[in-house]
C-alpha cells in the first residue's frame, strides 16, 4: 500500500454551527480530521497545503455554508520584502536570545501566557485556560512541533511561539509575549524571525493561519509580502491592496 493510498482512509467530520469568534452575527462550521498514526506528519503536510490548520491533534478547515471570509495565508519567505518599519522592529529586538526547543510546556511559559491573555484577550475563551489546558495546547501534538522561546539578556522569558515544522515551511500555530513590552513590536518580530529561520532552513513558506478582510485585527498579516492566499483550490498572490486598510 502506498502513502497516498493510506491517506485515502483519513476520516473527516463536520462540526455543529457555533457563533463566529471574528465576525459578529455569523456562525462557523469546521471540517475536522484527526492527525494520528505513522503518517501524521505526511497528512499534516498535505492538509496544510490545502488550507487546513492544526489544533492539538486535529486538523481543521472552515466550512461555513454562507461565508467564505476565512482565507488561509502564507508568506513566500524566499522572496520576502523587508521594509524600514520591519528593520526598526528587528533592531529593537536584536538583544533577544532565541532557543528552539521541543514542544514541552513550562510554568514560566504559562505565567507569561496568562499575563498576555489578561492584557490582550481578557474576555476570550483562552483567558480561562488553566495550566492543564495550556499544557495540552503545547504538548498534545502528533506532528513535528517546536517551541521558540525568546529571552532577554538577563534570561527572563519575553515571548513564545508554538511552531509546526512542515516539509515546505514553518507554520505559526500560536504566539504570545510580555504585554508590557509594547514598544518592541514582539508580535511582528516573531513573524520576522520565523521568516528568517525558514530562509536559513531553505523552506519556501511561513504559514500564518487565516486572514479575514472584514476583521481589522487580522489586517497586520497583509504587511508581510509577498503573501499568498488559498482561494479556489490554489495558492494565489494577495497584494497589500487587498487589506481593509488599503
Amino acid at each position: 500500500m502506498t502513502v497516498n493510498q493510506r491517506r485515502l482512509t483519513q476520516h473527516y467530520f463536520m462540526t455543529a454551527p457555533m457563533p463566529c469568534p471574528y465576525l459578529p452575527g455569523r456562525f462557523e462550521r469546521k471540517l475536522v480530521t484527526e492527525l494520528r498514526g505513522p503518517e501524521a506528519n505526511n497528512v499534516h503536510d498535505l492538509l496544510s497545503r490545502a488550507g487546513f490548520r492544526r489544533s492539538h491533534s486535529i486538523a481543521y478547515l472552515p466550512a461555513c455554508s454562507e461565508c467564505d471570509a476565512c482565507v488561509p495565508v502564507r508568506v513566500r519567505s524566499e522572496d520576502f520584502r523587508t521594509t524600514k518599519s520591519f528593520r526598526r522592529i528587528a533592531a529593537k529586538n536584536n538583544d533577544l536570545i532565541r532557543a528552539v526547543l521541543p514542544s514541552v510546556a513550562t510554568q514560566e511559559q504559562f505565567q507569561l501566557f496568562s499575563q498576555y491573555q489578561d492584557a490582550r484577550h481578557g474576555n476570550g475563551d483562552m483567558a480561562r485556560m488553566d495550566a492543564r489546558d495550556y499544557r495540552a495546547m503545547i504538548e498534545d501534538s502528533t506532528v513535528d512541533t517546536s517551541i521558540f522561546e525568546y529571552r532577554r539578556q538577563n534570561g527572563s522569558l519575553i515571548a513564545v511561539a508554538l511552531v509546526d515544522n512542515l516539509s515546505d515551511g514553518l507554520s505559526a500555530v500560536y504566539s504570545f509575549f510580555d504585554p508590557s513590552e509594547q514598544r518592541r513590536g514582539l508580535g511582528t518580530f516573531i513573524i520576522l524571525d520565523l521568516i528568517k529561520e525558514s530562509q536559513v532552513l531553505g523552506l519556501p513558506h511561513v504559514y500564518l493561519g487565516y486572514w479575514i478582510g472584514e476583521c481589522r485585527k487580522m489586517s497586520y498579516k497583509m504587511r508581510f509580502q509577498p503573501l499568498e492566499g488559498f482561494r479556489g483550490g490554489n495558492w494565489v498572490s494577495l497584494p497589500a491592496s487587498d487589506s481593509i486598510d488599503g
